[in-house]
């Protein structure tokens, strides 16, 4: 399928070099369009998406065994409260025979716990209709299977609520606050005890095999007393009355967190209920992720703010790469690329960092891929090493295989704008496990100029009116073929550091920018 990479905005005027309208990015499969890989590609998306929106016939026709594919697919969450269950594909690679193979990370949201995630593949053969899915069990998990499967188990069913309490003492009631449900639930207090796991048991006897996913509910202070969290009241109050007013309709997840501490001074979802996006999601972070990438040539000299990086029409790296209607900035400086967005010459900078570099970045000075403590269930980050050229060129600015969620890219944005990394936390007393190494302070203060101009000049514009010291990183993120494509922002003003994700957003601008814009209008 044909790739399209959008670049800040819809079009470029010569006279003034403005982008104006959208923003960002967006990529389509990391597989060459029209080799086989290609195609197979597509079809393992297309039965990912069928299986994920619960359209198991659908899903169920793309494989060489409809009925038992069919029957496995619709029997595989009885009972395990699985909610929105969503598939992030790899890329594909050349299997033995002609065969393809297609890894893909599956996110199960369990209600009112958690997430179970896991990783498993798809392998394709040719047939005469075109690429279909060799089905087996395993793929829809490795270890399901005609001698084991899977069940759920609740623990502490009728424990008494604790209080919960915000960061100056006072009580926060799920009737005042339905976006903190995570919270109520791991304290008791919610849907669900917020503690169990998920169980590989003996088809044959019913004993337990292997635990493969646990959830654990908040510890209950000394002597049963209340849950004291990180929570700022007024932040929370803005969150909540932003998320609600311009949701749409549409899933959104976001996070704010104290750039000094790391604390989580507020979370939104919407829906309320289900699933955890803000925590627990598992997306591409589209075009914010160029502030880690822009982080890691920084710090090893590799581009300058001032230094000229051509932002071209095309750029092919196993396939083409271009930006909206094929705009183009010659002769951009960095700084131009960066608050416009331009994808093309990030892709051009791929050289600059070792296969391995970007990943170990992350994980070094960002914490992503370290496991957090953050005192409820949350995913943490992944950007993986790159199989190959594409790949790579994909993971300069967040697409391909690298995954994140509000909580990741908040805390991404407070460790960039202030140089340390600080494991976000949300209930008191934790003890973060996850270490980063600062980064240069010459590298924080391009950083922070970079995310100023973004505002007052490039793609986030909807933030300017805002006073004071503002910055942020818009991000257009594709998921699927034809679908519409998420919109993310992350922002700071003050000691709040902020992202938000909406779901089918379209444009990062214009989806996450209202929201954004109307909590940060409340922070001093």
């Amino acid at each position: 399928m044909a790739a399209t990479l959008v670049l800040a905005g819809a079009g470029w005027a010569a006279a003034d070099r403005w982008f104006g309208g959208g923003d960002d990015d967006r990529l389509g499969s990391a597989a060459t369009p029209g080799t086989a890989s290609g195609e197979a590609d597509r079809a393992a998306r297309t039965f990912l998406d069928h299986w994920a929106a619960g359209r198991w016939a659908e899903a169920a026709r793309l494989t060489d065994d409809p009925p038992t594919a069919e029957t496995t697919l619709r029997s595989f969450t009885v009972g395990l409260e699985i909610t929105e269950p969503t598939f992030t594909p790899g890329p594909a690679r050349t299997a033995a025979a002609g065969a393809v193979t297609v890894p893909f990370g599956a996110a199960m949201p369990v209600a009112g716990l958690g997430a179970w995630n896991y990783d498993s593949a798809l392998t394709l053969a040719k047939g005469d209709g075109g690429w279909i899915v060799k089905w087996q069990p395993a793929l829809v998990h490795p270890k399901l299977g005609a001698e084991a499967k899977f069940r759920l188990t609740k623990g502490a069913a009728g424990a008494p609520a604790a209080k919960v309490l915000d960061r100056d003492g006072g009580v926060l009631s799920p009737a005042d606050h339905p976006s903190l449900t995570p919270i109520f639930a791991a304290a008791g207090g919610g849907a669900g005890s917020g503690a169990g796991s998920v169980q590989l048991i003996s088809r044959a006897t019913g004993e337990v095999v292997s635990t493969e996913a646990e959830f654990g509910a908040v510890k209950p202070a000394p002597g049963g007393g209340p849950v004291a969290t990180t929570i700022d009241p007024r932040l929370q109050r803005a969150a909540d009355a932003a998320v609600a007013k311009h949701a749409n309709g549409r899933l959104v997840g976001l996070v704010a967190v104290s750039i000094d501490k790391g604390e989580v001074l507020a979370l939104a979802n919407a829906p309320t209920t289900g699933m955890n996006r803000a925590f627990m999601g598992r997306y591409a972070p589209g075009s914010t992720m160029k502030v880690i990438t822009t982080a890691a040539l920084l710090s090893k000299g590799a581009v300058k703010p001032t230094d000229v990086v051509d932002c071209p029409k095309y750029l092919t790296v196993g396939k083409q790469f271009h930006n909206v209607e094929t705009s183009e900035i010659r002769g951009a400086t960095f700084r131009e690329d960066f608050k416009h967005s331009c994808n093309t010459a990030f892709v051009s900078l791929r050289g600059k960092l070792g296969d391995d570099e970007l990943s170990r970045f992350a994980n070094d000075h960002f914490g992503i891929g370290q496991e957090w403590k953050t005192g409820i269930a949350s995913f943490d980050g992944k950007v993986p090493l790159p199989v190959d050229e594409t790949d790579k060129s994909a993971a300069m600015f967040g697409q391909g295989t690298v995954q994140a969620n509000p909580l990741v890219m908040a805390s991404a944005t407070a460790t960039a704008v202030s140089g340390t990394f600080r494991q976000p936390v949300v209930i008191k007393g934790q003890r973060p496990t996850a270490k980063g190494r600062d980064l240069p302070a010459s590298v924080v203060a391009d950083l922070r100029g970079l995310m100023r101009a973004t505002v007052t000049d490039g793609s986030a514009k909807i933030l300017a009116d805002l006073p004071g010291d503002v910055g942020a990183k818009t991000g257009t993120a594709e998921v699927t073929e034809t679908g519409p494509n998420n919109g993310w922002l992350v922002a700071y003003r003050g000691n709040v550091a902020i992202a938000c994700l909406v779901e089918a957003g379209i444009t990062g601008s214009g989806s996450a920018g209202p929201i954004v814009h109307d909590i940060l209008s409340t922070t001093p």
